[in-house]
């Protein structure tokens, strides 16, 4: 179901598009469907200004520092997405590889260094413990990005091993995956990829419903994590620190980083809107941002945008998930 099914929608003008449609950014998946983790990166060939927004309280990143807007406005070349907690890090070895041999990086004079960052979900309870994200998945994604292939949302790349709704274990979870939602609107184009692998319930932020999350003990509704959240009258010791919902927002407005910063923020709305509970010490949440173009926006706009693409890429990371 698009945008343009909410209500107000029809005063939008808003257009569902391609990820294809993005100059200067490839998209490119890659995962062990047997160990259930995997790979989502965005390459921006000739490098892309970005910010963040971390708001979860057990992230697994890298690299993260040099997009915060009081350091040098350094192009950043990938954004990688990934399972295998922070094992996974390692896939961004062979990004860094591969894009050094592609010619895609920071020149410093004496050597190309491509400037990737990162964030991991949890996934090590539901595959393979064993098996994670590595180089060569690193390299693989990039590859796949590089022939230019068409994502979709569903269990794949860094979604692969996304669940959601764990407060109550891994036996009264549901599946997740990876979110995919792209539109335009006038020249502006914004995409949201999500990989929901929550502590929470996903709600549809249309109807105010769960749509998935946690079960009951006999697995045929619903219960609700904020009930479960709400009956930890004494400190909790945090052992379950095993989610986590990442993203990135893509848009063709020109941004510097500061302003990247703040649309990322703005995004954050979407994840406030569409999981619940979220942004906890049980969680990693990040979002990233990335400028690709050169169209002039409005930031409040845009940022208002994101937020409103980001949920739909929410939705659809449990309900395009098979």
């Amino acid at each position: 179901m698009l945008m343009a099914n909410i209500s107000t929608a029809n005063a939008y003008d808003l257009k569902e598009i391609s990820l294809r449609e993005f100059d200067d950014v490839w998209f490119g998946n890659a995962q062990d469907n047997n160990a259930k983790t995997g790979v989502t990166v965005a390459i921006f060939p000739k490098g892309a200004l970005c910010g963040v927004e971390i708001s979860g309280g057990s992230p697994a990143s890298r690299e993260t520092p040099v997009i915060n807007p009081m350091t040098a406005p350094t192009p950043v070349n990938a954004i990688v997405l990934s399972g295998g907690s922070a094992y996974g890090l390692a896939a961004s070895d062979g990004v860094m590889s591969w894009l050094e041999e592609h010619g895609i990086g920071y020149e410093t004079g004496a050597a190309l260094v491509p400037i990737v960052v990162q964030s991991c979900i949890y996934d090590l309870a539901y595959g393979s413990a064993t098996i994670r994200p590595d180089a060569a998945m690193g390299r693989a994604a990039c590859e796949a990005a590089y022939r230019h292939e068409e994502i979709f949302s569903g269990s794949v790349g860094a979604g692969t091993g996304a669940t959601v709704g764990k407060f109550g274990g891994m036996n009264r979870a549901m599946k997740a995956g990876l979110g995919v939602y792209a539109v335009q609107l006038g020249d502006l184009k914004i995409a949201a990829l999500v990989v929901v692998n929550a502590v929470g319930d996903v709600y549809d932020e249309r109807t105010g419903k769960i749509i998935a999350g946690l079960l009951t003990e006999d697995g045929k509704n619903f219960a609700d994590s904020r009930a479960e959240l709400y009956k930890l009258n004494t400190a909790n010791p945090l052992s379950n620190r095993e989610n986590t919902t990442i993203g990135m927002i893509i848009t063709n407005g020109k941004f510097d980083k500061a302003q990247l910063t703040k649309i990322a923020s703005m995004t954050q709305n979407a994840f406030a809107r569409s999981i619940k509970p979220v942004g906890t010490l049980f969680d990693g949440d990040t979002i990233y941002a990335a400028s690709v173009g050169e169209v002039s926006a409005d930031l409040n706009m845009a940022g208002t945008l994101a937020a409103e693409v980001m949920s739909e890429a929410i939705r659809r990371s449990v309900v395009l998930n098979k």
